[in-house]
């Protein structure tokens, strides 16, 4: 696995961004790609470890540590050390159907589980997986695979997010006839409209779907199962159906001034701005825009700091951002040990950007909005804050508001990135499916089966709202269980 000695020869490395002041001038992505050279030492950091973690996809604490695909990182990364790469994308391809995504905007569990990462900063795994699929393409090494022959059954997945994508990618390999419905009028799910274009350029989405359109898998758009289509006509037409809803029910700010107008959440944002930026209609002016607003973003982790980022260039007149929680450390914490992910406070690049057109990090921490005040006209003008602590002591966390800290910002547009509640209840309804008391669909982790006959669920519409790796790896598992109920058995992973 990589060169016996190379972690001790060569330091950890990642692409090069470009200027912060530069890349927000435009929406493309901003990283330059690294010569084969540097790829191939990185691949040799990979150490002959023993036990690799990296790979291996458990929850601990209830965040992943290692890959949840299960991807073969140390073999790959000892292909690309020894030059091999289009066995080094056989590899990769096992274990993940869309590399490309997970190689942008994964957040590297793996590397949080590297066992080099103990004492050392880990391999750097994600650039290597994307560097691997770009040089694919590159080469000609994708293309359509049409499976040989059908099986001549056929199945409904509802969503195109990443784990309907993966459900379907995987169905179609082995002869049924996939159709994706999308209520949206662009395949992708959250892939499309959720993360903007700067982090995954939506060419880069799309040229995987062409291909998986190419292979056979069929896709439909500005259509809505259970408006207008009825849930049960997909049940009685086809002969599966796999729903990968996502959990798109966004949390709410309950506060005084939540009505005012300019208060908005954070996907109806970033949508907005990802749909005029492709229908080429921006320099129309008719979308949502920060451009010479004061911005607050409510909420942090990716979500947030998208916000941040698209705020800035659409050319705000400031930008904060506002979490509940305490900042994390700049280490590991003693209760937050190696192989978990580590929670470590990092300048993500929105937050890179806010500080040098502003001069600061936009981030406050334990501070909690308290009312929001509008200008008599039905549009809000400010928002009001509270410094808080937390109450360890009882059976929950405590909220302590402290006394003197109060504090008024003026705020034009107000982002809601708050997390999420659950999936969107309408077809679960329909269908009679069980939820739990997140009301997320009810059924068995890596068999995926609901109560309804030949109804399957997978991904946040399950879990929760969750990486895109774990999306993909359980729309490889419904795919998986759903070929089994559909031929008595599978040779699907």
């Amino acid at each position: 696995m990589g060169k016996d000695t190379g972690f001790l020869e060569f330091d950890r490395s990642v692409p090069v961004a470009a200027a912060p002041t530069d890349r927000i001038l435009h929406w493309d992505e901003y990283h330059q790609p690294m010569t084969e050279a540097e790829l191939r030492d990185q691949g040799a950091r990979c150490m002959d470890c023993g036990v690799p973690f990296c790979h291996t996809g458990v929850l601990i604490n209830r965040m992943a540590a290692g890959c949840p695909l299960n991807n073969l990182i140390p073999e790959w990364n000892d292909l690309v050390y020894r030059g091999r790469w289009e066995e080094a994308l056989a590899r990769l391809r096992k274990t993940n159907n869309f590399p490309e995504v997970t190689g942008r905007v994964c957040p590297a569990p793996c590397e949080g589980s590297c066992v080099l990462g103990v004492h050392s900063p880990p391999t750097t795994i994600k650039n290597i997986e994307c560097s691997i699929v770009d040089r694919g393409y590159a080469e000609g090494w994708i293309t359509p695979e049409p499976p040989e022959q059908r099986t001549g059954k056929r199945v409904a997945v509802v969503g195109s997010g990443p784990s309907g994508l993966a459900c379907a990618d995987q169905l179609n390999k082995v002869g049924h006839s996939a159709t994706v419905y999308e209520r949206s009028d662009r395949i992708g799910g959250l892939l499309m409209y959720g993360i903007p274009n700067m982090k995954l350029d939506k060419g880069t989405l799309q040229r995987r779907v062409d291909i998986m359109a190419e292979s056979g898998v069929e896709f439909v758009t500005n259509t809505e199962i259970g408006t207008d289509i009825p849930s049960k006509q997909l049940v009685d037409e086809f002969d599966a159906v796999v729903l990968c809803l996502g959990a798109t029910n966004p949390r709410d700010l309950r506060v005084e001034g939540r009505e005012l107008d300019g208060i908005h959440f954070a996907l109806e944002f970033l949508k907005d701005n990802t749909k005029t930026l492709l229908d080429g209609t921006r320099e129309e002016g008719d979308y949502l825009s920060a451009k010479d607003k004061h911005v607050i973003v409510l909420g942090g982790a990716d979500t947030g700091t998208d916000c941040v980022g698209t705020s800035i260039r659409h050319g705000c007149k400031s930008v904060n951002q506002f979490d509940i929680i305490p900042r994390p450390p700049a280490e590991r914490a003693a209760s937050n040990p190696w192989p978990e992910w580590p929670k470590v406070d990092k300048l993500d690049y929105g937050q890179e950007e806010a500080k040098a057109l502003f001069g600061d990090d936009p981030r406050s921490y334990c501070i909690n909005t308290t009312k929001i005040v509008g200008d008599g006209n039905g549009r809000m003008k400010e928002l009001h804050t509270v410094d808080i602590d937390w109450d360890m002591s009882g059976p929950r966390p405590e909220m302590i508001p402290l006394e003197g800290t109060e504090r008024v910002w003026p705020a034009d547009l107000v982002l809601l990135a708050l997390g999420w509640l659950g999936p969107e209840a309408t077809i679960l309804e329909e269908l009679g499916l069980e939820q739990d008391e997140r009301s997320n669909a009810v059924a068995e982790h890596e068999k995926y089966t609901t109560a309804v006959d030949g109804v399957f669920v997978a991904g946040d519409v399950r879990r929760g709202a969750s990486l895109v790796v774990w999306a993909i790896n359980e729309g490889r598992g419904a795919a998986r269980e759903c070929d089994r109920y559909l031929m008595g058995a599978t040779e699907l992973p």
